[in-house]
């Protein structure tokens, strides 16, 4: 796996040893809930918790069938039969979620991994409308449901995308941020922004698998360079953020794009490799489409393009110039320590022109990009007028 995406060791594993005591000290006999459970990095998290058996964990996800497997998968990888598991299927943005609150008392540390991730969202204004309530509205829902519950600390999952974001989905998430820091005042939140999760669903990778075990062919873009971590890796970043966190701080993985950066299509073609197939590069998706034959010799059908389509960035990073960055606390992980500068004028602003565009006649595209461009002035957004949707 660690080859396949560029990188010759584990991260976060000596960290973790080190703090291990901490860990056990402050999750053990707690009450833990996490938001978007079902999904892979918050299942992945879920797990890294439950191993230190904090008196009650609960898992909330829109998807009924995630939180099953999510159930499933700690019950049957790990020994504990002390901690009260709970999940329920809600919407953050329901009548139910509220009345869950209000019923279901404190807890002293709250995940929200609830996000709509995926670029290809921003191809729509429809989906751009979600997205702002997912992954902004619904963030800041929760932090005020964190403070009410005097939590001693309200996690929420960022990107690498948002910093200097190019697209939607990262711009949403660096707007969440300035959100959160104002909320940040009152109680104490920490976020993590990390790369690619090699492998979860939804991924581009995941989909390499699912294309596989379809024998059909793949198809990645050769010109865009990221940053991976494993899953586990992933799991093991939130919890550090949530329990060892300041106020404020945003965690990161210590990768380098000319040490650690690779490319999909050279994902692509390792993963055959390690498959036992050899990827074959066609000029087009109709001539990969119509090569499917020759999976039968241990080749692989492929089509490998320049990225043409709107909202990907050449290469992701994890801080900007103007971050300040602590290099020194953990072996792999860095950590952003700004203080709270944000506006609270151009937030009111930014509920009130979403508003304004949500009552519009026609929702769009270029007007909500030009809302978030005045609270993100450097989202560098390029409309090509393609999207990923157009593609294998």
């Amino acid at each position: 796996m660690l080859e396949i995406i560029n990188r010759s060791g584990p991260l976060f594993l000596k960290d973790f040893e080190i703090h291990k005591s901490e860990f056990s000290s402050k999750i053990k006999s707690s009450r833990i809930l996490v938001v978007g459970g079902g999904g892979s990095i918050g299942r992945s998290t879920a797990s890294q918790i439950f191993k230190f058996q904090p008196s009650e964990l609960v898992l909330v996800d829109i998807s009924e069938n995630n939180l099953v497997e999510t159930i499933r998968h700690l019950r049957s990888s790990i020994d504990n039969a002390t901690t009260k598991l709970r999940s329920f299927a809600l919407d953050v943005n329901s009548l139910e979620f509220d009345a869950f609150c209000n019923e279901s008392g404190g807890y002293d540390y709250i995940l929200n991994f609830s996000a709509l991730k995926h670029v290809r969202s921003e191809s729509n204004p429809f989906s751009i409308s979600r997205m702002i309530d997912v992954n902004i509205f619904n963030a800041v829902k929760l932090a005020h449901f964190a403070e009410r519950c005097n939590s001693k600390n309200y996690f929420c999952v960022s990107t690498d995308k948002a910093a200097n974001p190019e697209n939607i989905m990262g711009a949403s998430k660096r707007i969440m941020e300035l959100f959160l820091l104002k909320s940040s005042l009152t109680q104490n939140i920490s976020f993590a922004r990390f790369a690619n999760v090699a492998f979860s669903e939804g991924s581009l990778l995941y989909g390499f698998k699912k294309r596989i075990e379809a024998k059909q062919p793949l198809s990645a873009p050769h010109d865009v360079q990221r940053f991976f971590v494993t899953l586990d890796e992933a799991g093991l970043l939130c919890l550090f953020s949530c329990i060892m966190g300041k106020n404020r701080d945003i965690f990161f993985p210590k990768l380098t794009i000319e040490e650690n950066g690779t490319s999909f299509k050279d994902i692509a073609v390792k993963f055959l490799a390690s498959q036992g197939y050899e990827a074959i590069p066609f000029a087009s998706e109709m001539e990969a489409k119509k090569n499917v034959s020759i999976i039968k010799d241990n080749k692989w059908p492929c089509y490998f393009f320049e990225s043409d389509t709107t909202g990907e960035k050449p290469a992701e990073e994890f801080y900007t110039s103007t971050d300040i960055v602590d290099w020194e606390k953990y072996k792999d992980v860095g950590v952003i320590s700004n203080e709270p500068n944000y506006s609270g004028d151009d937030l009111e602003e930014f509920i009130e022109s979403v508003e304004v565009w949500r009552n519009s006649e026609s929702w769009k595209k270029r007007d909500i990009v030009q809302i978030f461009q005045k609270i993100v002035p450097n989202f560098k957004h390029e409309e090509k007028n393609k999207y990923l949707d157009e593609k294998m």
